[in-house]
């Protein structure tokens, strides 16, 4: 719902900031990756995922997008919180964390406080494929890896948001980019991916 804020820093602190919109403050909880990243910055802009609960609505900020992405994918695991998908980004670098999943070393994710031996396993038996899959596409030339994923992103979100599970969205996409040769708009590629079967 909310994509990012962009304003003035008002308040930092390594759990959370206070981003002042037009005279609006809003409270935003960040990972000590993003702390560190911000400086002492007084116009911020941060990547935001607003988690709606029946008792509250928690804004969480990233000052990258790859920061952003692997939250998401965390927290798309059974057992795996915004809170908790904070604490691992905060306790290890979203390269750290790629490594981790990527060599299947458990101990690394489960020495984030926290985390559990089933939950470690968990995130790394999930993970490794999407991440495997996004280290193994910066093979492709790098002007075409960038739309091309970008626009898979796109079309992805679209797909959840018309009411697809995140795995069917996923396959579908998959399908319809193994048979296209060359590029393929945002557009075409969603239609194609609500034809699969």
């Amino acid at each position: 719902m909310i994509a990012y804020l962009s304003g003035r820093l008002v308040f930092k602190d390594p759990t959370y900031v206070i981003i002042d919109v037009g005279g609006i403050g809003y409270q935003v909880k960040i990972s000590l990756q993003t702390y560190s990243k911000i400086k002492d910055e007084e116009q911020i802009r941060l990547l935001t995922f607003l988690h709606i609960k029946e008792d509250a609505h928690t804004l969480y900020g990233f000052k990258e997008e790859s920061e952003k992405r692997l939250f998401l994918l965390l927290i798309s695991i059974n057992g795996v919180g915004p809170n908790t998908g904070l604490m691992i980004l905060s306790s290890l670098s979203t390269d750290e964390i790629e490594q981790a999943i990527l060599s299947g070393d458990v101990g690394t994710i489960q020495a984030v406080k926290g985390i559990g031996a089933k939950t470690a396993q968990r995130i790394i038996l999930e993970l490794k494929d999407k991440i495997g899959k996004s280290s193994s596409e910066l093979t492709a030339p790098l002007g075409f890896l960038k739309s091309s994923n970008k626009i898979r992103e796109e079309a992805l979100q679209a797909l959840i948001t018309l009411g697809f599970p995140r795995a069917v969205a996923e396959k579908n996409i998959a399908q319809v980019l193994k048979k296209t040769t060359g590029e393929i708009s945002l557009e075409d590629l969603i239609k194609a991916s609500l034809k699969t079967p």
